[in-house]
């Protein structure tokens, strides 16, 4: 493990702070993981601003402890952070200002986590870093960044905004196919026989009556996607034309913001660059063969010569590699972290 830097500080402060888990790590000027911390829910939507101050600044001091760093409040050269919560510019820019004034750092940036997940998708060693990133888990949000640095993204508020997909529509979706089976409103599906199996339970009725009694949470049809993803694999009509039309959705968003910045057939010389297609979130690093093959077809129609590359690092280990590239670490510094990311979180 490498120290600290000449000043007693850390290179960088990466965090990614969600509604379920907050990762916290500092990173070292050589791209090796000092100190880390997780905790809970940071999203100020739910928890207040206070909240949110409470459950990070526990985190960093944790993590600051456990690297070894000197008592006091800057603990790095720059704090990258990716926070639930920064969905539009504006969020990101009251979010930034807060991280600001709790002083961990010199300089600091709040980002959406889709920027994160893009970057973590991309070659260290390639300047600029440009692509189109799509994050699929409990939700689905897309980002583009194009090589002179103009970006574009979407609302991506759920079905306030049009989006559709990730475990919060998936799941919810594959409950409802499963009762119209057993009621007669709907085709036949093993998504009738699976989801009841899933809750312990011996017909979909019952699942439906738990919810609306308030024995089993809402939440839980989130976590019904592996089961779609089961029965799809079997050959289940239903339960495929589901994970089609998620690989609609997630092609929709990356063919538009290609064709917002003009990123399809672009060019280095006479040689055409294949655009990075970087896909992340839950669904996205399941790698289900049958959703993952229908973005596959759909892309290489869409965006020819577009190159998928699915994550394999966790995002807070994306959000360190913004702040690496902002302090300008070499890239043997961001190929460290990724080595080391894949066996500490």
């Amino acid at each position: 493990m490498s120290s600290a830097g000449a000043d007693g500080r850390a290179a960088v402060l990466a965090i990614d702070g969600g509604n379920s888990k907050t990762d916290v790590a500092l990173i070292g000027t050589d791209g090796s993981i000092l100190g880390v911390a997780r905790g809970g829910n940071s999203n100020h939507q739910g928890i207040g601003i206070d909240g949110t101050v409470a459950v990070l600044s526990g985190l960093v001091r944790s993590a600051a402890a456990q690297a070894g760093l000197p008592a006091g409040d800057v603990v790095a050269q720059h704090t990258s952070a990716c926070l639930a919560g920064a969905d539009l510019p504006s969020e990101e820019a009251d979010l930034n200002r807060l991280v600001a004034s709790l002083g961990w750092s010199a300089t600091s940036e709040v980002l959406n986590d889709t920027f994160a997940v893009l970057r973590a998708g991309l070659d260290d060693g390639a300047s600029p870093h440009w692509g189109i990133g799509v994050v699929c888990g409990a939700g689905i949000n897309c980002v583009g960044v194009a090589p002179d640095g103009r970006t574009t993204r979407f609302l991506s508020l759920g079905e306030l905004s049009g989006d559709w997909g990730g475990g919060g529509d998936l799941g919810p979706q594959a409950l409802w196919w499963a009762v119209r089976a057993e009621d007669g409103r709907g085709p036949e599906t093993e998504l009738r026989a699976a989801v009841a199996a899933y809750f312990g339970v011996k017909r979909v009725e019952d699942v439906v009556i738990g919810i609306h009694l308030g024995k089993i949470p809402h939440e839980d049809r989130h976590r019904l996607v592996p089961v779609l993803f089961k029965v799809a694999s079997n050959g289940d009509q239903v339960a495929r034309s589901l994970l089609a039309r998620q690989a609609e959705e997630i092609c929709l968003m990356a063919e538009v913001a290609a064709g917002r910045l003009g990123l399809a057939g672009q060019h280095s010389g006479d040689a055409a660059q294949p655009v990075p297609v970087v896909l992340g979130g839950s669904l996205m690093t399941a790698r289900d063969p049958f959703l993952n093959g229908a973005i596959s077809a759909r892309l290489a129609e869409r965006i020819p010569g577009s190159e998928i590359r699915i994550v394999d690092v966790p995002p807070v280990a994306g959000a360190a590699l913004l702040g690496l590239d902002r302090v300008g670490a070499p890239p043997s510094a961001s190929a460290r972290l990724r080595e080391r990311a894949r066996v500490t979180w």
